[in-house]
């Protein structure tokens, strides 16, 4: 193993929760070792690894954009996951997703807020509901 590779399974295993870094070498790496590497080692051991942002502001920034790419759902659950195991709220997770809404349009939001409820309803979370329409 290369010091990058170990430095983004222990980020991975950090953001997603153990033994994902082994699982995705096991699904992935039974087509493409390489790729499942690269997924460890590149995306986490060096771009989650850069000092200019924090786990908690890199999982946001995913929650934003797999909401705005939309047909990632499995995905957008496990980062949802990784965002409140490194400390970012519920309710931040949902004003993120609101605010992706006026910019990727509706239906990518209404699939991101689905599977946000999905997940808080799993890991017993709740997040405010409050905003400048509630009163």
């Amino acid at each position: 193993m290369s010091e990058r590779f170990d430095r983004g399974q222990a980020i991975m295993n950090q953001v997603l929760g153990a033994g994902h870094a082994e699982a995705v070498r096991e699904r992935i790496g039974a087509i493409s070792p390489d790729f499942a590497d690269y997924i460890v080692a590149a995306g986490f051991g060096e771009v989650y690894a850069r000092p200019g942002l924090s786990l908690p502001q890199r999982q946001l920034l995913n929650v934003g954009v797999l909401t705005a790419i939309g047909g990632a759902e499995p995905q957008l659950g496990n980062h949802i996951r990784g965002a409140l195991r490194v400390g970012v709220t519920a309710t931040e997770i949902v004003e993120a997703i609101f605010h992706v809404a006026l910019y990727a349009g509706h239906p990518r939001a209404v699939s991101a807020f689905r599977v946000a409820t999905e997940v808080f309803a799993e890991l017993g979370v709740t997040a405010d509901a409050g905003g400048p329409g509630q009163h």
